[in-house]
């Protein structure tokens, strides 16, 4: 088995100038092609269950299938949750075989995200799990607005809480189809001189490929966060199966069909953060 904290893959990464990257994963197809994309760059990969996938699939049984991925993989495998809100969702998710935790207090006031926080790194450290927290507010495409992360905050909770990464603001946001309008460096810079935790970049698919290979190299942000993109490439691999074969009714030859080419795109996402022949 090659299960996996998500300590064990950010330290190696921070001190080596990479970065891993945590991909969403909502189905079997997904967390498949995800792992074969890792074996073949020999790569440590994250696989996360968000809020859309547990509304989808119990969470057990995405743990259970998480688990299973990493027995048979070659490669470090962090099974991770993505967004858990409670202390009560995080706690099932370490019951359920996560390795880590990512609480999201975000939208909490600080001293509320720092209780929250430090109660779950407490938790997930008793299980042997790793925690990641969320300072600032990372927003969405077409929806919520992000809140800047303030590096003064993202001090004190990195050290209040203990966890052992955080995800920050500094302009990236969820759910983007194309790279956005840029990120705040300075304000990066900032934070990193403020902190010595591994950083996290949710919506890691507004960001574009170069600027990705940038920070993993350059900067303390050693996980990014990618979803959107893969299901594009998925979405796309669908159409381009059923158009092939408008016939074609079994849904697993439908599925299996969109695993190639999910796989390709996600050895180019390995790439782009420099993962590729770490594992």
């Amino acid at each position: 088995m090659t299960l996996v904290t998500l300590s064990q893959v950010l330290q190696p990464a921070l001190a080596q100038g990479y970065a891993v990257p945590g991909l969403v994963c909502l189905g079997w197809e997904d967390m498949r092609a995800y792992v074969a994309a890792a074996e073949a760059e020999r790569a440590p990969v994250i696989l996360q269950a968000g809020p859309g996938a547990r509304a989808h699939t119990p969470l057990p049984v995405l743990g259970a299938m998480f688990r299973h991925l990493a027995q048979a993989a070659s490669v470090p495998v962090v099974a991770h949750l993505d967004h858990g809100y409670t202390l009560e969702d995080c706690r099932a998710a370490l019951q359920a075989g996560f390795t880590s935790v990512m609480v999201d207090g975000s939208s909490l006031p600080l001293a509320q995200n720092i209780d929250l926080t430090a109660s779950v790194a407490e938790l997930a450290h008793a299980a042997g799990a790793s925690c990641e927290g969320e300072i600032g507010f990372v927003g969405y495409a077409g929806g919520a607005a992000s809140a800047g992360t303030d590096p003064a905050e993202a001090a004190r909770f990195a050290q209040e809480t203990g966890i052992d990464a955080m995800a920050i603001s500094v302009g990236n946001v969820h759910l983007q189809t194309s790279p956005g309008g840029g990120l705040d460096l300075a304000r990066l810079r900032a934070i990193e001189s403020g902190t010595t935790v591994p950083l996290v970049l949710h919506g890691g698919s507004g960001i574009g490929t170069l600027d990705r290979s940038a920070l993993a190299a350059t900067s303390r942000v050693a996980k990014f966060n990618i979803g959107t993109e893969l299901r594009m490439a998925f979405g796309q691999a669908l159409r381009d199966s059923l158009a092939r074969d408008p016939d074609q009714f079994d849904r697993i030859a439908i599925l299996k069909a969109t695993e190639g080419p999910l796989t390709m795109a996600t050895r180019a996402v390995i790439r782009s953060l420099g993962a590729s022949g770490r594992a």
